[in-house]
């Protein structure tokens, strides 16, 4: 599963992370909320709505340290500072199977069979496993479901649909919602 991430623009790219405060005086800046194994020098990036391309990585995959060109000072990192860093889907690894990325599955449509539950709202990464939130379609307080196979059924991102077992999350079984 992919960590937590803002929605991206449009479909195309995913969140690579944030700027975060600057790192020395070439324009240097951390990456907050890293999405691991996607930055990397030469890629290209989208951030405050134009392209740009890393000159410079740094640090590790958990605290990267970025330059990107357009940007040469402190001044210019602080004038960017919580802009996201977008990356075309192209430019990142491939998932393997019964993985998905938190945007593909925020706004999928969550059944135990023919019964609606809600939609999803959120993927949370909790130490133990990443977790939906989702948004139930009766009201009340949201449910969170573990991404494990004995509460997810399947998920079909293109579909926008993911089917869960209500009973194994306490629910009482397929006609409580």
């Amino acid at each position: 599963m992919a960590s937590e991430q803002s929605t991206a623009p449009g479909g195309d790219r995913l969140s690579a992370g944030r700027v975060g405060k600057a790192h020395g005086l070439d324009g240097s800046f951390h990456v907050t909320r890293p999405r691991p194994g996607v930055l990397k020098n030469g890629i290209p990036l989208f951030v405050n709505g134009r392209e740009t391309k890393a000159r410079r990585f740094a640090g590790t995959a958990d605290k990267p340290i970025l330059a990107v060109d357009g940007v040469f000072s402190r001044n210019d990192v602080e004038a960017l500072r919580g802009q996201d860093l977008w990356v075309g889907r192209e430019h990142v690894p491939a998932l393997g199977p019964d993985e998905w990325w938190a945007e593909d599955l925020e706004g999928c449509e969550v059944f135990d069979g023919d019964v609606t539950v809600g939609t999803v709202r959120n993927l949370l990464v909790l130490p133990s496993c990443e977790v939906l939130e989702v948004t139930r379609a009766a009201g009340g307080a949201d449910l969170l479901v573990p991404l494990v196979r004995d509460a997810v059924r399947t998920v079909d991102v293109d579909a926008r649909r993911i089917e869960i077992d209500l009973e194994f999350l306490g629910e009482g079984g397929s006609d409580a919602a």
